[in-house]
């Protein structure tokens, strides 16, 4: 229950909590359960960076030291940058065509293009993802005429619900698909595409090696990230969905690089 009485070290302490076992916090959740300004969260916010104890986001906090080895689960992930995943989802749908064989990467940006792939007619969706095979599986029990035809890979779920492993490596190298849309946990002119798990990555490049065609979806707080492990080179990317909020001379380094660099608007 909200408590306003509470004094700033002990709401402080509460947050920080809140972020160690979540990974994450957003403004307007917090807001809602300590029942004070969204000023007040953010001041908080600010105290916990100074401390070192979080790191600031678009809409929230997560917990210090992601750029490298911490990977937030999926639950704490999906409440971030929501409406522009929403638009970059929006955008990558538009690249599938209808019929094709179409591999989707665990994350919470694929699970908003998977979505919208059930507007698409005839489809087959290869995923190493639990969460966008429980959101097929689930509608095509809905009765939906354009459910697509799912193939899980199989493999030993991480955090963020992937499935990873020899198990999932070796289904995906017997695979060839017309595209691959990719999430990525950070990105980097010189790291490229990275991940803090080593068996994601190593699953990563099997789906890139798989796919005639890489796209990438990304918003803007993804750049500069780097994770443990790169799995690919920006030069690797066909195309690369990101939002306006990207920096210029990120965008500069992004469309020199890759082949066609699509930019949305980011969401609210």
């Amino acid at each position: 229950m909200a408590d306003q009485t509470l004094l700033a070290a002990q709401r402080q302490a509460l947050i920080l909590e809140a972020i160690r076992r979540a990974g994450a916090v957003r403004v307007a959740e917090l807001v809602e359960q300590f029942g004070v300004s969204d000023m007040t969260i953010r001041r908080d916010l600010d105290a916990l960076v100074r401390q070192g104890a979080a790191e600031k986001v678009h809409g929230g906090a997560v917990a210090s030291g992601t750029a490298s080895t911490f990977e937030p689960g999926f639950d704490a992930k999906s409440g971030l940058e929501e409406g522009t995943k929403a638009a970059l989802a929006d955008a990558a749908v538009q690249l599938v065509e209808p019929g094709s064989v179409v591999a989707l990467s665990a994350g919470t940006t694929t699970y908003a293009v998977a979505s919208r792939l059930l507007e698409v007619p005839e489809l087959t969706v290869v995923t190493n993802s639990l969460r966008i095979a429980d959101l097929l599986w689930a509608a095509g029990g809905d009765g939906r005429e354009t459910v697509p035809s799912l193939l899980l890979t199989g493999g030993s779920p991480t955090r963020s619900a992937a499935l990873v492993g020899a198990l999932a490596d070796q289904t995906i190298r017997s695979l060839h698909v017309d595209l691959l849309i990719l999430g990525v946990h950070g990105v980097s002119e010189h790291a490229g595409l990275t991940t803090p798990n080593l068996a994601e990555a190593q699953t990563n490049r099997a789906l890139i090696a798989s796919a005639r065609r890489t796209v990438v979806v990304a918003d803007h707080t993804k750049w500069g990230v780097v994770g443990l492990s790169s799995f690919a080179t920006l030069a690797e990317v066909d195309c690369f969905v990101t939002d306006d909020a990207l920096p210029a001379t990120a965008r500069e380094v992004v469309a020199e690089a890759v082949g066609e660099l699509i930019v949305v608007p980011a969401g609210g």
